[in-house]
């Protein structure tokens, strides 16, 4: 079987051939899964350089550095936290049985068993993060795996299945590579369970096409993540960690800040501290090597069509540090800030992926609620502020997949806490045991005492005058 697979043909005889290779291997050792996961981490210690100077190509511009940090050691976080904990959640974990069989000898345990083949469709945002973090858990649950990464970052996704197939057999992770119609193919075939990262627009035909086969999924989407920025906060802490979020792969990050909510009376000094926090990042935009480019030109035109609308409804948009490019061929683009834009703005409604946000002035932090609870459930919700009562109102009266409190984005590097989204943003985790957890079936079993007491009790048929009366005498609310 060839390990680089390009046809829809090719990946249903990959998923069948490692859909027989776990029926026939039986449960996965301990030491087989660490051997499993340890052999990814040495892949990605091996091939880092290489990795980073294809996401570099593949941008247009972004940082080496920034792609080690944010690609390749997210991916070994995820990898050695699976690799130096699984054994533990892998331990069938006794349940009580139920009176009278309990006084009987019965025993009861769940024991936590590999669904399978775990189908994994990463993103060009962060395309080895994507893959890597979800594989982890997978592989740490003793299941097998075929990855698809974004056919956006084509370079990437050819030495991803390139080194793969150096390290590993594809009936234990595979790698397939190809554009939108073999995602189509991907998400229709009949793995165990599926973990898709991307829009929620895409989102809905994964899930059509999964519903067919009954596939459980893991989806983790996006959204338009809020920030309340409270009378209480630190304007200059806030202003900076914004600054820095934004500053973060260009903007292209799934918890992303979109909404900034700030109390109309503090609005100017806000944008000015995010300005001078911003400048300091980047004193310029064109040929910074330190800018990460939007991705291709579909999206540059994308975020620019938002900006267009908004302008031409009449909004206030500041350019950070400095008024856009004349380069068109250079897709770094400065910070664009667009404040309080009409409703029906597109910029208000779509996921914006990129460096734009927009700043909402408040009056009420009621008002506030109310208009975060009025859209889809984001990704993440983001509180600046030292009032702890306001702070507890926030989490109470709002929904979303994770939260971070005096900064942004950080809840999602918590190895040992669940990530994931809810409603429009998502479904399901991956991180930490909620991860290994996701990707394991958790088989309840029940061992029956020796001696079955039930025709002495009188519960079997033939049913005695007593049975009836005896039934009904234990229906009480006590």
């Amino acid at each position: 079987m060839s390990a680089v697979i390009s046809s829809a043909e090719g990946l249903s005889a990959l998923l069948s051939g490692q859909k027989a290779a776990f029926v026939a291997a039986g449960a996965i050792s301990a030491s087989e899964r660490r051997a499993r996961i340890q052999r990814v981490i040495d892949l990605l210690v091996s091939h880092h350089r290489p990795l980073a100077e294809a996401m570099d190509a593949d941008f247009g511009g972004r940082p080496l550095g920034f792609s080690l940090m944010n690609d390749v050691l997210g991916s070994l976080a995820s990898l050695k936290h699976a690799r130096d904990h699984f054994e533990d959640w892998m331990q069938d974990d006794p349940r009580h049985a139920f009176a009278p069989y309990d006084r009987l000898g019965a025993k009861a345990w769940v024991m936590y068993q590999p669904k399978g083949t775990i189908g994994i469709i990463g993103t060009w945002n962060a395309p080895l993060f994507t893959l890597f973090s979800p594989l982890a858990y997978a592989l740490a649950a003793g299941n097998r795996a075929i990855l698809k990464p974004s056919e956006v970052v084509p370079r990437t996704a050819r030495l991803v299945a390139e080194i793969f197939a150096e390290l590993f057999d594809p009936l234990e992770v595979g790698v397939v590579t190809g554009d939108a119609d073999l995602a189509q193919a991907f998400t229709a075939q009949p793995f165990d369970h599926l973990v898709f990262t991307g829009s929620t627009e895409v989102a809905r035909s994964v899930m059509r096409n999964a519903a067919e086969n009954l596939v459980p999924l893991t989806l983790e989407l996006g959204g338009k993540s809020p920030v309340v920025i409270s009378r209480s906060a630190n304007l200059t802490k806030a202003a900076f960690s914004i600054a820095a979020a934004k500053a973060c792969n260009g903007g292209q990050i799934c918890i992303n800040p979109d909404l900034v909510y700030v109390p109309r009376e503090q609005l100017e000094d806000f944008l000015g501290a995010l300005r001078a926090a911003y400048s300091e990042f980047f004193p310029s935009v064109t040929g910074n090597a330190d800018i990460v480019a939007v991705v291709n030109v579909r999206h540059v035109q994308r975020i620019e069509g938002y900006l267009d609308d908004a302008r031409a409804r009449g909004a206030r948009i500041e350019s950070l540090p400095e008024p856009m490019p004349v380069d068109a061929n250079d897709r770094r683009r400065p910070l664009q800030v667009v404040i309080d834009p009409p409703q029906g703005s597109q910029i208000l409604q779509q996921e914006i992926f990129g460096p734009a946000m927009v700043l909402l002035p408040y009056d009420d932090i009621d008002k506030v609620l109310a208009d975060i609870n009025a859209r889809a459930r984001p990704l993440a919700l983001y509180y600046f502020g030292e009032d702890l009562r306001e702070q507890q109102k926030v989490l109470e009266h709002t929904v979303s997949g994770g939260v971070t409190l005096n900064d942004v984005m950080m809840h999602a590097a918590m190895h040992d806490a669940p990530f994931g989204g809810v409603g429009a943003s998502g479904m399901g985790h991956y991180h930490g045991r909620e991860g290994f957890l996701e990707f394991s079936h958790m088989r309840t079993v029940f061992k029956a005492p020796a001696h079955d007491p039930r025709k002495e009790w009188g519960v079997l048929p033939p049913y005695g005058a007593q049975f009836l009366a005896a039934m009904e005498a234990m229906v009480t609310a006590d």
